[in-house]
């Protein structure tokens, strides 16, 4: 493995674990500080948590392309394929990994602070229909709006477009848009406002992985070439590092 490599990966593992714990915490304080207002809790969960997602991205943007998230280096890496860009099979295995096991030690780290065990598993049932649509839809749209910034030039606004559609898909869909397999998995590991009980993750995971499958279908209609701009996802190649480039 390169020390190229190894950055990135150290960049998406930390940015994943901040990113959950940035949900997981601002969950816990939400329930804590308004327990008594169901609207008000997710209102102030959906901002912190769209906040941090757009900050977290400035940061390790330039390093990793800040994918936090399986869905979206699996699209890159799909997309580039026939371009030469994005992400290399040996680059998606380490991505992937890198978030599952950064969104664990993010949701430990969330209830470590606030005084938890380091592992409570959830109750939390989340297993309909209804929800599992949500996070289809929550997920498509994640995966259409990243690649067509990338395609039509504008993945400089990345940090704020997504954080701004995570915070709205919050509302918009019925499943408070995880849209994210690693999130997904990390939320198991605690037993609070944000959690999801272990056995409704496989359904959410299913349904994500159906949202990417819906999201490369909508890139190839209205983009055709977007895998040519996978290099720009989230980040403009030109704002990396030049000794970062994967392809070394």
């Amino acid at each position: 493995m390169t020390n190229a490599l190894r950055r990135r990966l150290l960049a998406e593992f930390t940015g994943t674990a901040l990113l959950v714990t940035a949900v997981v915490g601002s969950g816990i304080m939400a329930a804590t500080l308004s327990p008594d207002d169901i609207g008000l809790q997710p209102l102030e969960n959906s901002i912190a948590t769209a906040f941090a997602l757009g900050t977290l991205i400035l940061i390790f943007g330039p390093v990793s392309g800040a994918h936090f998230n399986p869905v979206v280096s699996a699209a890159d890496w799909f997309l580039g394929r026939r371009a030469g860009t994005g992400l290399t099979g040996r680059d998606l295995g380490g991505y992937v990994a890198a978030q599952l096991s950064g969104a664990i030690a993010g949701s430990v780290l969330a209830n470590l602070m606030f005084d938890l065990t380091a592992v409570t598993w959830s109750s939390k049932q989340r297993a309909a229909g209804n929800l599992w649509l949500g996070e289809v839809v929550a997920t498509a749209g994640l995966i259409l709006l990243v690649f067509a910034l990338a395609r039509s030039g504008r993945a400089p606004v990345a940090p704020a477009a997504v954080g701004a559609y995570i915070g709205a898909a919050y509302w918009f869909t019925s499943s408070t848009s995880f849209a994210n397999p690693a999130v997904t998995v990390g939320r198991a590991f605690t037993d609070t406002f944000a959690g999801i009980a272990p056995i409704s993750v496989p359904g959410f995971v299913v349904a994500q992985l159906v949202g990417l499958a819906v999201g490369i279908g909508l890139l190839a209609a209205l983009y055709p070439d977007a895998g040519r701009a996978a290099d720009q996802v989230v980040v403009p190649t030109d704002d990396r590092d030049p000794a970062l480039d994967h392809r070394r």
